[in-house]
């Protein structure tokens, strides 16, 4: 399985949507990276995605996007092939 990691804060219910979406897919490891409580890791965030918003997630070297993006690349069967895809890499 793909290394996973995930910009997100304390209270962000998208967040834990998104987490519990990927755990539901077969990730047992979210590596998250919380901007609430380090600025620099927002700028960070920021930087590498262009985004403002949490949460952000990356399966391995892809950024898939919020857990709107995350849900729709689940609706479209795309999201185990990349887990799996990016695993395989790793």
């Amino acid at each position: 399985m793909a290394k996973v990691v995930m910009y997100c804060t304390a209270v962000c219910p998208y967040c834990v949507a998104a987490e519990r979406l990927l755990k539901s897919r077969g990730v047992t490891e979210i590596e998250k990276i919380r901007i609430d409580l380090d600025p620099a890791k927002q700028d960070e965030m920021i930087a590498r995605t262009g985004r403002r918003t949490v949460p952000q997630v990356f399966i391995g070297d892809t950024h898939v996007g919020g857990f709107d993006d995350t849900s729709a690349l689940d609706a479209a069967g795309e999201l185990v092939p990349l887990l799996e895809r990016a695993g395989a890499g790793a």
